[in-house]
């Protein structure tokens, strides 16, 4: 299950032959996203296991299963703000029980992103999406 969002970035990379634009492109993503409140860069948003500095702040629509996700995030590196532009195209207006149900994984190898990323960043894009799943699964329960 993937959003009209991602599924724009899925045909973005397919018309994209070469890494290297590949690589523009999600750095293009994170710089058209609106940057993080300084204040809002605190221990309790930012996402421990990534080599970066990542902080995502969650929005949510009201409660339980079918509340509505929607988050800000920020990173120190572009190529991470990308990143975290492209979860948030997988994962923003999907309700929680929606958001439980995507297989980010298997999402985002449609991307190639496994191939191409260095092992921390894998391990950083890893990170953040058990961050959101968290978020859902929290979010689902309430």
């Amino acid at each position: 299950m993937a959003t009209a969002a991602f599924e724009d970035i899925a045909e973005t990379f397919d018309f994209l032959d070469d890494w290297e634009d590949r690589y523009r492109h999600v750095i293009e993503l994170g710089k058209a996203m609106p940057p993080l409140d300084d204040a809002l860069k605190v221990p309790a948003t930012k996402v421990n296991g990534c080599a970066s500095q990542v902080w995502i702040v969650p929005r949510i629509e009201g409660e339980g299963p079918s509340a509505t996700l929607d988050f800000e995030g920020e990173s120190d590196a572009m190529i991470v703000r990308g990143l975290i532009a492209i979860l948030h195209a997988l994962y923003a207006g999907l309700s929680a029980e929606e958001a439980l149900r995507v297989d980010a994984p298997a999402e985002l190898a449609r991307l190639g992103l496994n191939d191409h990323l260095s092992a921390q960043r894998s391990n950083g894009l890893r990170a953040m999406v058990d961050r959101l799943r968290g978020l859902a699964n929290i979010t689902a329960s309430e």
